[in-house]
């Protein structure tokens, strides 16, 4: 037999029909174990004689050559429980011993505990038809994964002179460091040239130096890129947006050169199609600065602080119609989207927002949802972004299932809990390298925190504090009260095994399952805003993800939302009706908690300084 495979001959998979864990021989009580395979979801090791434990798996599992194998045993102890992870390395071993593709039973000791894996290389025809005969039985599959097929990455134009500042916009608005848009000078990049960022995979940027005077090849340069672009039939090929980026001109300074004239000349008379154009003009800290400096200090001497800053903010939105909006409309028309945006100084979040929200909402009406949704995965900049897109994501499918079980038929609820984990982490886009939203001990953490709170003590209907403020209250009040600033955050809810029964039966629609339902959703949405808060855009650590899950637990708003939807269960009409609007109602509910991007930036100054760079376990003991 070959030492090791041939990587140039493609590997059928394998398929686990059975494991047995005999630990007759060993000191250890085993009390419970599940089989990991990869990211799918953990298969309980239920049935049990004596000194072992077996499962069957009808239908069979399935392996890659590409997936991790484990099992995660929980061991009973007279101090407790101890968990331990069991990992089958190199996986390449149990294809050797399957090679032939008749069943084969493949043995692993560990610790005196003897594992047994049935493993065949080519399904019975049973076999085959319990896995691929129907819906029922196939693999829940995120619908993320779909709408990332067709769309994998939100595609933009940038255009603008150097100097303008669209590298800092384009850093800030999806959350990077180097993506770096191109200079001036021939030859460096072309417009089809795509830059991205490791640090956000979800966007493609295509970069144009803008109109010079006297450039004449540029603005054909452009209209050919995006009449190309347009004709791809691919939606992932296709251009999704352009910003036209200008910087709000000094006085007596011309806004518009000829050929940014023309090209706009062309969008208003139809010769660019549907692409959504947004003006953008930059800078605008610069200006507002400029404005101050202009005001009659003999007229503001006696005024505050803010009546100065909306003093301000007028002769600010006075000059912009002056210098920008008016020369914009001449060429281009009244119905030309325009925002202004910073990138420095107070609430440049804000102008941020607005220009991601004006494009996403121009892509949705342009070029479709598919194209809209991405938008919102790719930016960094408005949590409430990600709630839309999560919303719209979820009623495709797998939401529906508020209103009828027919998503989940037959599937168990921690199946379920899987799909929508995976589609509600896929839509945030964390800098999450390591995978740890994905993690099956995240997993673990989020359905123990519905089983918890679903049996807790209710919260104080008469508490009724906004949802960002509790959270930072909260995140103060953990922080005060660690040992030292590098001591590990503890968080009450283990992260190692299921606790509640519930998890492993089929999904059917009951009020107790329907409150699960809805609370796995809120739970994880408002952890993952929490994240959201803390993390600043920076590479996640179990740290900071284990913060923000403690925070959120800990603050009044976890008993308040799990006392809403029990209450909002009891008065509603969900089991009779079963219509869209039990849904709408729930989508509603979860919209209530939503921190709006204006709010981030004071939210984040109330927040004490911690280090979440540095990396913990999941569980901790105090």
């Amino acid at each position: 037999m070959a030492s090791s495979l041939d990587a140039s001959t493609p590997v059928s998979p394998l398929y686990i029909s059975g494991v047995i864990i005999d630990f007759s021989n060993s000191n250890k009580n085993v009390e419970s174990a599940e089989v990991r395979i990869g990211r799918k979801s953990p298969m309980p090791i239920k049935s049990g004689a004596g000194k072992a434990l077996r499962q069957t798996f009808s239908p069979p599992m399935n392996l890659s050559l590409e997936d991790t194998f484990s099992l995660h045993v929980r061991y009973k102890r007279w101090y407790g429980t101890e968990h331990e992870d069991i990992a089958f390395e190199p996986v390449e071993d149990m294809f050797r011993k399957c090679s032939t593709g008749e069943r084969q039973e493949y043995k692993k000791v560990h610790k005196n505990i003897n594992i047994f894996v049935e493993l065949s290389g080519n399904p019975t025809t049973e076999q085959t038809e319990q896995v691929f005969s129907s819906d029922e039985t196939r693999e829940l599959r995120p619908t993320t994964d779909e709408i990332f097929r067709k769309c994998p990455q939100f595609r933009i134009l940038v255009i603008g002179k150097t100097g303008v500042g669209k590298s800092s916009l384009i850093n800030h608005a999806f959350g990077v460091q180097n993506a770096t848009a191109s200079h001036a000078q021939p030859g460096e990049a072309t417009i089809d040239q795509e830059f991205t960022s490791p640090q956000n995979d979800r966007f493609i940027l295509h970069d144009s130096k803008g109109f010079e005077p006297g450039e004449k090849d540029n603005l054909n340069i452009v209209r050919d890129f995006i009449g190309r672009r347009k004709a791809m039939p691919d939606l992932k090929d296709q251009l999704h947006a352009v910003w036209l980026c200008f910087e709000i001109p000094r006085a007596g300074g011309r806004l518009l050169e000829t050929g940014v004239e023309q090209f706009l000349t062309s969008k208003r008379e139809g010769e660019l199609g549907e692409i959504p154009i947004v003006v953008v003009f930059t800078k605008y800290d610069t200006l507002l600065d400029r404005m101050e400096r202009t005001l009659d200090k003999s007229f503001t001497k006696d005024l505050s602080k803010e009546a100065i800053q909306e003093l301000t903010k007028k002769s600010a939105k006075d000059k912009l119609k002056e210098v920008c909006i008016a020369p914009l409309e001449k060429f281009a028309g009244s119905d030309m989207p325009h925002v202004t945006v910073s990138t420095k100084g107070n609430h440049h979040e804000e102008t941020l927002a607005n220009l991601i929200r004006t494009t996403e909402e121009l892509v949705c009406k342009h070029i479709g949802t598919d194209a809209s949704v991405m938008t919102s995965v790719a930016q960094r900049v408005d949590p409430g972004l990600k709630i839309k897109a999560s919303i719209e994501v979820g009623k495709r499918k797998y939401w529906k299932a508020l209103a009828s079980s027919a998503p989940f038929k037959n599937r168990s609820m921690w199946d379920c809990f899987h799909v929508l984990h995976t589609d509600i982490v896929n839509v945030w886009n964390f800098q999450d390298p390591d995978g740890h939203l994905c993690s099956p001990e995240f997993r673990i953490m989020m359905t123990n925190m519905v089983n918890e709170l679903d049996v807790g003590p209710t919260a104080d209907p008469n508490k009724n504090l906004a949802f960002g403020l509790s959270i930072v209250g909260t995140i103060a009040g953990i922080l005060s009260a660690l040992a030292g600033p590098a001591a590990p955050i503890v968080v009450p809810i283990v992260a190692s095994v299921v606790v509640a029964h519930w998890v492993y039966e089929v999904y059917q629609r009951s009020r107790p399952a329907l409150q699960r339902f809805m609370k796995y959703i809120i739970d994880l949405t408002l952890v993952l805003q929490t994240l959201y808060l803390l993390s600043e855009n920076r590479k996640l650590s179990r740290r900071a993800i284990k913060l923000a899950v403690k925070s959120y637990h800990d603050s009044p708003m976890s008993g308040t939302v799990h006392d809403r939807i029990q209450q909002y269960d009891k008065q509603s009409t969900f089991l009779e009706r079963a219509d869209r609007d039990s849904l709408d109602q729930f989508v509603k509910l979860l919209q209530s908690y939503n921190i709006s991007a204006e709010e981030m930036p004071g939210l984040r100054g109330k927040l004490p300084v911690v280090d979440l760079s540095s990396d913990e376990p999941w569980d901790t003991k105090s």
